[in-house]
């Protein structure tokens, strides 16, 4: 690599349709990168620079798939050098003489940033047996001389991996399978890790590319649990008024206030998907309605409380050794449902929170104003388990957005795969976070210290789950 190179850079080159686009787009963390199963979808070299803070830490090239390797092989084989060190120049002669014939568009396109100093990322689908026509492609790509290694790109379902490990260890110093699909934050630095063997050159700037990445990667947890937080203060200690006509509401008034006080809520999740978003930049997620996404497991339905909430059992736990529910009465609590009783443990009602329900779960008030009008005002939600249900909720969709790959276009799944609050959050922390939870339930404003304790304990928690999977 030329001394006047601050930075390392990468040329992605490969065969038509073998997954350069998706590992571009995933090492860049760019999903702008254009991805199509057509061959030929990349038709000029593009660069995709991985900017931190403005400053580039390594450049990638999307670059067209090899046409008429044949062609070149044979031109470059007519014209070789006395030694093996002139190689490169016969590559340059080649584009040089080339560049304005249309035949080999592609091959210019993909070699010119590689004679230009940047190094080689041979790109092969190992799911399909290995044939010797690719042979002429590394070969080609021998003569440029730069530092290279091969990625094992699995995208059917068989694995020819053995066979193109045993080839493609004869001309490339490294070879490593990487999914760009399937790839999350430690995969990635994994291969950032082997680049760094590539060229003692290079080892420092990406060693430091992979500080940059590490903290960067932090940074970002740490927003998305800032805005998760701000977001359930925000939903908790939440009241909807609406202005009534006479001393008391109708059945109408409160029916519509209702739902404009959920629609409230649901608002802001829908904001807060947002946010997330924006911080993993994953701008534009298609989320359809077929998937089973948030939008299908409603805020307020039965199915949310039991996937994101807390259990019964660890409900009355946490409930219980936090004096949650205080003076509410038990109908109240339990939304209704006297049935529930029979799950207590040891008579500890007074730690019992609502597991289904949330109609009757927020008060409702009618409130005297001047003049003698009157207003109707709805919460705080007095539901025990809907802050964890929030929790539950948000930290499941950061967990998704933030080890969704760049590469990705497809609709954004949310399942119930084994995402359970009681996973992140230990008894004593879940404690913690009740005292909070008990004084939104009471209209009480909280201290900025007690949310910044709520904080830390969610992001303490959080980490140690996501560094655990």
């Amino acid at each position: 690599m030329s001394n006047t190179i601050e930075y390392p850079k990468f040329a992605v080159v490969g065969h038509p349709n073998k997954g350069k686009s998706s590992i571009v787009s995933a090492l860049s963390h760019d999903s702008s990168v254009q991805i199509g199963d057509t061959p030929g979808t990349t038709q000029v070299k593009r660069s995709f620079p991985l900017k931190v803070d403005n400053k580039i830490v390594y450049e990638l090239f999307d670059t067209p798939g090899f046409q008429r390797a044949r062609q070149i092989l044979a031109w470059l084989n007519e014209h070789k050098p006395s030694s093996a060190d002139k190689r490169v120049d016969v590559v340059k002669a080649f584009i040089a003489e080339h560049r304005e014939n249309p035949r080999f568009r592609d091959e210019i396109e993909l070699l010119e940033p590689i004679v230009e100093g940047a190094g080689i990322i041979y790109v092969v689908d190992a799911s399909k047996p290995y044939g010797p026509e690719y042979e002429i492609e590394m070969e080609i790509l021998r003569w440029c001389g730069q530092p290279s290694m091969a990625i094992l790109n699995l995208i059917g379902d068989e694995d020819y991996r053995e066979e193109w490990k045993r080839a493609l260890g004869q001309y490339f110093r490294l070879v490593r399978t990487f999914n760009p699909m399937r790839a999350k934050f430690n995969d990635h630095i994994e291969l950032l890790e082997a680049m760094a063997h590539l060229n003692e050159e290079w080892t420092k700037s990406i060693k430091v590319a992979i500080d940059v990445l590490k903290k960067l990667h932090r940074q970002k947890i740490e927003q998305t649990i800032d805005v998760v937080v701000d977001y359930i203060i925000k939903s908790l200690s939440f009241v909807y008024k609406q202005k009534i006509k006479n001393k008391d509401a109708t059945t109408e008034e409160k029916e519509r206030a209702k739902e404009r006080y959920k629609a409230q809520l649901i608002k802001n999740e829908k904001q807060l998907e947002r946010e997330i978003e924006s911080i993993w930049q994953h701008l534009g997620v298609k989320k359809e309605k077929e998937d089973l996404a948030l939008d299908n497991i409603g805020l307020f339905s039965k199915q949310s409380a039991s996937i994101f909430g807390l259990s019964q059992k660890e409900l009355i736990v946490t409930g219980a050794s936090a004096g949650a529910i205080g003076g509410l009465g038990i109908d109240l609590a339990l939304g209704g449902g006297t049935m529930f009783l029979a799950s207590l443990i040891g008579g500890a009602v007074g730690g019992v929170g609502a597991m289904m329900g949330f109609d009757n779960l927020y008060e409702m008030r009618v409130m005297g104003q001047k003049f003698g009008k009157k207003e109707l005002s709805i919460g705080p939600m007095k539901n025990i388990n809907f802050p964890y249900i929030l929790l539950g909720r948000s930290l499941y969709y950061a967990y998704m957005i933030s080890n969704r790959s760049h590469a990705k276009r497809d609709t954004l799944e949310l399942k119930d795969d084994g995402f359970l609050l009681e996973d992140i959050f230990d008894a004593e922390s879940r404690k913690k976070l009740e005292k909070l939870h008990t004084k939104l339930r009471a209209g009480d404003n909280p201290t900025d210290s007690m949310v910044e304790e709520y904080k830390d304990i969610v992001l303490k928690n959080y980490l140690a789950f996501v560094e655990a999977d």
